[in-house]
């Protein structure tokens, strides 16, 4: 399931966090500060669709991720190479490495990555 930009953005603060109450949440936001009502009704939407669970202390809900921030990202990057790249992976990257313009300094990292993987994928 997609998220909107807004949900993302706080669940950005909550994958983070790993638990946090509402009041972290509103320190954390960048001003502009959203509304409390506003954030609320986030949670609310994120709690239906099954990104946080809470832990009730008191009148106090302590909010923590259902969904592992990999996970969502990993399915959603799947979409977005089968959608734009013809479900190539080498195309994504051939993409993103031109498009990036990376250093000198992560185009070797990434290359070190490549060849771990490819070590990997021999056994």
């Amino acid at each position: 399931m997609k998220l909107s930009a807004a949900e993302e953005s706080l669940m950005e603060l909550i994958w983070e966090n790993g638990q946090v109450f509402m009041k972290n949440l509103l320190d954390q936001y960048p001003e502009p500060k959203p509304a409390k009502t506003t954030v609320a009704t986030l949670l609310k939407r994120l709690q239906e669709k099954e990104f946080v669970g809470y832990t009730l202390y008191g009148n106090s809900r302590q909010y923590y991720p259902l969904v592992k921030k990999e996970d969502y990202f990993s399915k959603h990057l799947g979409k977005l190479i089968k959608n734009y790249f013809g479900n190539s992976a080498l195309k994504f990257a051939s993409f993103f490495t031109q498009s990036q313009k990376l250093t000198y300094e992560e185009l070797e990292a990434l290359k070190k990555m490549v060849d771990e993987e490819m070590k990997k994928s021999k056994k």
